[in-house]
Parts: C-alpha cells; sequence; structure tokens
C-alpha cells in the first residue's frame, strides 16, 4: 500500500479515506471516528466467521474428492452420494413451511415484473445508462437490432430508412393492438388521439373508439384535445404513445405517433462483482464513488459522439395528468440494486491491526452502505428507493450457513450506519451447488430480509463441474444446457420461491441474455423465462432490456406463479445427478474443438480483464459471434478444460498447443485496438500465463473461482503499467 492513514487500529488506503472524509459522509450524520470505529468492530467481528466458512468449504470439498476416488470409474450410485454429501453437513435438513416475512419492498421488486439490467459499477457511462433505462424507446430498440430483418428493402442505412421505418411502426402498432387494444377498431387506422371525460378517443375514419379496456389509460401530457403523450398500463408495466406531428416519423404517422415508450428495466443491478475488474482502492474507489452519486442522483458521464461531448445525467421522474385531473409522477429512473463480492476475496485497501487484508465483502457492506444513507434521509432521500430499503445482491454463497453470516453482516452494518434494523436487503443468488440443494434453508436463514432468489446458471455450471471434478470427465460444454441437473436446478428455484411466499413479496429471476447483438433470438427465446414464472430476468442492455419487456406484456407473470401452485417440478436427486459424459463418443476433432473452444474464450476474456481491467464485454468467440463474457463464463470454459486434462480426455501437450494457436486468434480479433498488448509470439504476458494458469492448475483452485489468479495478475499487469509511465 503506497499511502495510507491509521485509524482506530485499521490501515486504510488513502484515498479511501478521503472518499470517506470528504465525499461520503458528509450529510449522512455519522461522525468520522464513530464510522472507522464501527467499522474496525465489524472487521473484528466477522472477519474469523468469513475465515472459517471458507474453511468449510474446503473440507467438504475434500470429503467429495475422497468419495470419488473411493467410488473409482464409472456412474455414481445416486443414493450413497446423497447419504455421504448428507453424513458431512452438506446437505441439511429442509426447514418446514414457511412464509418470507419481509416488508418495506418497493413495488418495483414486490409487485412488477420486468426485464434486469447488469452493468459494471466502475463505468460511470453504463451506470448511468443503465439507470436512465427504466423507460425505452421500442422504435429504436426494433429499428436497430436484428429484430427487424433486411430482407426486401429494409436495410439498416447509414440514413433513415423509410421502408424500414415502416416495419417499424407496423410492429408498434401490433404491439398496441395485442396489448392495449381498441373497442372495434385498430390502431394503425387512428388518425388521432385525444383524452375526453378521462376517457382515450381514438380517432379514425370510421368513427372514434375507446379502449377496451378503459381502465388502461392512467395518465397523458400536454392537452386533453391533442395530448403529446398518452400513458397507457398493461400487466403492472407502462407505455407511452408519443405524438408529435412537426417530429420527422410523427409529421409521417396518420395520428402524429412519433414512438412508443416502454418501460423497460424496471430494476437494475450495478455491480461490484463478476463484470468489474476491481483489485485494489483506486477501483474500489471508483465503485463506491459512482454509487454515492446514483444514490445523490448526481452521476453524470460525459459522452462523445461524432466528435462532439456531451454530459448525460440521471433522468428526474415521470410527470402526467392522470384521468381524473390530478398529478402523476411515475419513477424516470431503474430501483437500483447492488451487488457485492462474496466471501472469498480479500482487499488491501484496509488492513486490520495484525496487518492482514480484509474481507471485501466487509468493506462493499460499508461502504455501499454509507453511500445507500443518501437516499434513506437528507435532501436526495428517496430518490431510488421509495419504502426506505437498500438492495444488496450477495453472490456465491455456499450454503444456509454462509447465508447466516451474510445477513448477520448487513444487521452489523446497519448498526454501524445508524440504520433501522432490516433496511438492508439482501438478494440471494443461487449459484453454487450447496446452495441450490439447501435453498429452502438458505431462504428461511434471510427470511425477514430477502428480496431476491436468481438462478446464476454460469457460476452454477461452473460449480458444477469444480465440485463433482473428480467425478469422470464431464459432458461437453453445449450439452449441460440439456442435462437433468440443470432443468431440475431451473425449476427448483421457482418453485421454492413460491413455496416460501414470495408471489407478491419479492422476486424469482433468471439469467443473462449472452449474445447481445442476436435480439431476434432473444426475443424468440427469452420469453421461456416469465413463462417458468420468473419475475424478472437478466439483459445486456437498455435496448435488450426494451425488447425483453414485450415478454412481460405477452406473460402475466402473477396468473403464472398462481398457476404453477406449490408442488415441485423435480426432485433433489435430479438436481445432484452428475453430467459426467461418454469420452469414447468424442472422436479426435471433436476433443480438439471443445478444447479451442474453451482456450479461445478463455483468452478472449482474459486479455480484457488483465491488460485493460475490463471486467464484462462482448468478445468474440471462434467464430467471430460476440457474447458477453464475465468471470462466470470464464469459470466454466476453464474448469471444463481443467476436468477434461483431468481425466484424460485431453492431454497437457495439447492444452499448451491451443494455449498457443488461440493466443494468436484472440490477437487477431483484437488487432484494431492500437492499445492492445499481443500475447503471441512470446507468450510471455501476464494475461497469457493468467488463463495458462487458470486451465493448468483450475482442479485445485477454491471452488474453481478465476478471482485471485485474474486478481494476481491484474495487480502485477497494473505495476508494471504504472513503471513503464513513471519512466517515460
Amino acid at each position: 500500500m503506497r499511502n495510507h492513514v491509521k485509524t482506530n487500529g485499521l490501515t486504510v488506503a488513502e484515498e479511501l479515506f478521503a472518499f470517506v472524509r470528504d465525499e461520503a459522509l458528509p450529510g449522512t450524520g455519522i461522525g468520522e471516528d464513530a464510522f472507522w470505529a464501527g467499522a474496525a468492530g465489524l472487521i473484528a467481528e466477522f472477519s474469523p466467521q468469513v475465515s472459517e466458512l471458507l474453511d468449510i468449504r474446503e473440507r467438504l470439498q475434500e470429503q467429495i474428492d475422497e468419495f470419488h476416488r473411493s467410488a473409482g470409474a464409472g456412474p455414481v450410485d445416486p443414493e450413497a452420494y446423497e447419504e455421504f454429501i448428507r453424513s458431512i453437513g452438506y446437505l441439511v435438513e429442509e426447514p418446514g413451511d414457511f412464509t418470507i416475512e419481509t416488508d418495506r419492498v418497493d413495488r418495483e421488486i414486490a409487485t412488477v415484473s420486468g426485464p434486469q439490467l447488469v452493468v459494471p459499477l466502475l463505468n460511470a457511462r453504463f451506470a448511468t445508462n443503465a439507470a436512465n433505462a427504466r423507460w425505452g424507446s421500442l422504435y429504436d430498440a426494433l429499428y436497430g437490432t436484428d429484430v427487424i430483418d433486411e430482407a426486401e428493402g429494409r436495410k439498416r442505412t447509414g440514413g433513415y430508412n423509410a421502408v424500414r421505418g415502416a416495419a417499424v411502426v407496423a410492429r408498434g402498432r401490433a404491439f398496441l393492438d395485442e396489448h392495449a387494444p381498441l373497442a372495434g377498431a385498430l390502431h394503425a387506422d387512428v388518425t388521432a388521439y385525444r383524452i375526453d371525460g378521462g376517457e382515450l378517443v381514438a380517432v379514425t375514419a370510421s368513427g372514434a373508439a375507446g379502449l377496451a379496456d378503459a381502465a388502461q389509460l392512467v395518465g397523458y401530457r400536454g392537452s386533453p384535445a391533442e395530448p403529446e403523450a398518452v400513458l397507457l398500463v398493461h400487466h403492472g408495466l407502462h407505455v407511452e404513445i408519443q405524438i408529435n406531428r412537426t417530429h420527422p416519423i410523427g409529421a409521417a404517422d396518420a395520428a402524429g405517433v412519433k414512438d412508443l415508450l416502454l418501460e423497460s428495466a424496471v430494476t437494475t443491478i450495478m455491480d461490484l462483482e463478476d463484470s468489474v475488474a476491481a483489485i485494489d482502492a483506486e477501483d474500489k474507489v471508483v465503485g463506491y464513488r459512482n454509487w454515492l452519486q446514483l444514490m445523490q442522483g448526481t452521476l453524470t458521464a460525459e459522452v462523445g459522439k461524432d466528435g462532439r461531448t456531451s454530459t448525460r445525467r440521471l433522468n428526474p421522474d415521470r410527470v402526467y395528468t392522470a384521468p381524473d385531473g390530478c398529478e402523476l409522477s411515475l419513477p424516470g429512473r431503474s430501483l437500483l440494486l447492488i451487488r457485492h463480492v462474496g466471501h472469498l476475496m480479500t482487499s488491501d485497501a484496509v488492513l486490520d491491526p495484525a496487518g492482514n487484508s480484509v474481507p471485501e465483502e466487509i468493506l462493499d457492506a460499508l461502504f455501499t452502505g454509507l453511500g445507500s444513507v443518501h437516499d434513506l434521509r437528507g435532501p436526495h432521500a428517496g430518490g431510488n428507493s421509495r419504502t426506505g430499503s437498500v438492495y444488496i445482491v450477495k453472490p456465491k454463497m455456499h450454503g444456509p450457513r454462509e447465508v447466516a453470516v451474510a445477513c448477520n453482516l448487513l444487521a452489523g452494518a446497519e448498526s454501524v450506519l445508524g440504520l433501522d434494523p432490516l433496511t438492508l436487503k439482501i438478494g440471494i443468488m443461487d449459484e453454487e451447488r450447496r446452495t441450490s440443494a439447501n435453498l429452502k434453508a438458505c431462504i428461511w436463514e434471510a427470511r425477514d430480509r430477502v428480496v431476491f432468489i436468481n438462478t446464476g446458471f454460469l457460476d452454477r455450471t461452473g460449480d458444477e463441474i469444480h465440485t463433482s471434478m473428480l467425478a469422470g470427465p464431464m459432458v461437453r460444454k453445449a450439452a449441460m444446457r440439456s442435462t437433468s441437473w440443470i432443468a431440475a436446478y431451473e425449476d427448483a428455484n421457482v418453485d421454492i420461491g413460491l413455496e416460501c411466499g414470495f408471489r407478491g413479496r419479492a422476486q424469482i429471476g433468471k439469467g443473462m441474455w449472452a449474445a447481445p447483438d442476436n435480439l431476434a433470438d432473444m426475443l424468440d427465446q427469452k420469453i421461456a423465462h416469465p413463462l417458468a414464472g420468473a419475475n424478472c430476468a437478466w439483459v445486456p442492455s437498455p435496448t435488450a432490456a426494451t425488447l425483453h419487456a414485450i415478454h412481460y406484456h405477452q406473460v402475466d407473470v402473477d396468473a403464472r406463479q398462481a398457476g404453477l401452485g406449490v408442488s415441485r417440478r423435480s426432485t433433489l436427486r435430479q438436481l445432484l445427478s452428475i453430467p459426467v459424459g461418454d469420452p469414447a463418443s468424442w472422436d479426435a476433432e471433436a476433443r480438439r474443438n471443445e478444447l479451442d473452444n474453451n482456450i479461445q474464450g478463455t483468452l478472449g476474456y482474459v486479455v480484457r480483464w488483465v491488460n485493460a481491467g475490463v471486467g464484462c464485454s462482448k468478445v468474440p468467440d471462434i467464430d467471430g459471434t460476440a457474447l458477453m463474457e464475465d468471470r462466470a463464463t470464464c469459470r466454466i470454459s476453464s474448469q471444463h478444460v481443467s476436468n477434461w486434462l483431468l481425466h484424460g480426455v485431453i492431454t497437457e501437450e495439447q492444452v499448451e498447443d491451443s494455449l498457443r494457436r488461440m493466443a494468436a486468434v484472440v490477437d487477431e480479433q483484437n488487432a484494431s485496438d492500437l492499445d492492445y498488448l499481443p500475447m503471441s509470439p512470446g507468450f510471455d504476458t501476464e494475461a497469457f500465463f493468467a488463463a495458462r494458469e487458470l486451465v493448468l492448475e483450475g482442479a485445485v483452485r477454491p471452488s474453481g473461482y478465476t478471482e485471485p489468479v485474474l486478481h494476481r495478475r491484474r495487480a502485477d499487469q497494473k505495476n508494471t503499467d504504472r513503471l513503464a509511465r513513471s519512466a517515460t
């Protein structure tokens, strides 16, 4: 640590100490010494508990490894396996029936179903765009993506293509006819909209028509006779018909409609975990500052386009006139959640009295909690949560005891920050095998503050591979999605959530759409998530959020959840089935292709992480298709190679050869980046070494996590870059 401050027995990085003193504490009513004294107490109390949890993980994994060694080759006896993991405490007794007790939950989490964005908090532009993605242009989302094909003159040209535009307008009118139909008319035939007697009147050549359900009109803006906006609601989500006859689009529209604005990213997770590369105090302060300014409503980002720079700010609330003439205000921004790190990592941004790095999750609880105080009291109160709650997503927890410690840590942070008990809510990422196998017990431990369970199928797959590393060679990666355990996992997350009373109280979520440029496929496939009973699912961009919002108009998730009832569609035995493959059926070419695919994906992600500090980005796969990659996808790819290497499906020589060949491929894919540091032909960069370490030593990495290797290599690269700058 280069510069630091001593306080209450702690050694604190100077930039973090200054941030707390000068930016985060003012306006909270919390004294500086009281804050750091509370921080010291929290660190002293919870550091040993976190260390013990990690020891338990290691001990359980060693016992499971020994079970598979003793069992030898061949299929695992499911009955003997279940009995064994129960005997060692990996499985716990499931609690009886109960209903979660969480209160003060915002409607965006409790009752409104819709898309959920996940964005790296260290990028202010991404964070601002995501917060503003509560409302999205349907016309822009259709026009600018592959949802509208480019046949018959509908190409996305440099200028405006009127043929493509007409197709967009037609899709928009079809959307209105399906989800806000008129009585006896079509929206395509409307020549004007007006408000008369508190009801919507749509004028057509055949006469006037109203909404089939008059209650769908909830507001308007402008004069009743010539409104500039008409606000409708369907399944709890709002749709704004924007009218402007002087706008280029509106001027060509019979009704003057220039756009349809959809309520889109109802909630957004600001991420300090898998999508960021935050390895030191310098990085963490960027994230903490962005969160603080989001809570204050002051975050801005400079955006450059066509040689011009503009400042992007957070949107204000949207104001309308209700049908009864009263003012109606709706949030202009997404309700924000914050994802902390898990139990594994420590940070030298703060050292304990013995000089040890402290658990990073304690810092996240303290400093994002401190930022959130500005949303709870003072001049900025209510800009995010209208109920006075803070929503924390907690990843990578293994089982109910780890959930209990996480909840106790949040209670301790509440005490330090002077918050009412149960202000800091928790979202449980159901992404580790021991959590999904004990999900009801995990929810029980958080029953008075839980607001969210979400299937993180990417990390869950990585943990599936690592936990059962010695059971045998895993199926090929593409086949993993059709194995019985993953279907049981996805169903159980919904079923257990409903069983525990989540309907109308908390979110049941599904995972990310990982191909951000293939949104026609997303529109075709991601409807499966609300159909499954999930009231939110992750999307990679504001545009994707607007398109995914269509699914929540097509599916009444509340009714779907009611129809699912409380019976479980899967069994624990199915959930615990191990996806061991049949290497005899894979020829040399299949093995080589699988290896190259995994190695290329690992290198493509790691090189940006280590060299540029980019934690999540669109990375071309081996065929050039852009995929969203983060540490979870890297965990799968690297663990899969480690598993096949361990069981002799591939050799170390083949892995080394693939690393070198795929490094050249990744270098070529990044050739247009002037700041890119190539890995070939020297194969001696920190990024190359990091990828090599992940795949060759993955079997012995804690839970197969990539963070320790990436953090260490990124720190070395930052130090090298710092020395190079000093030399020049």
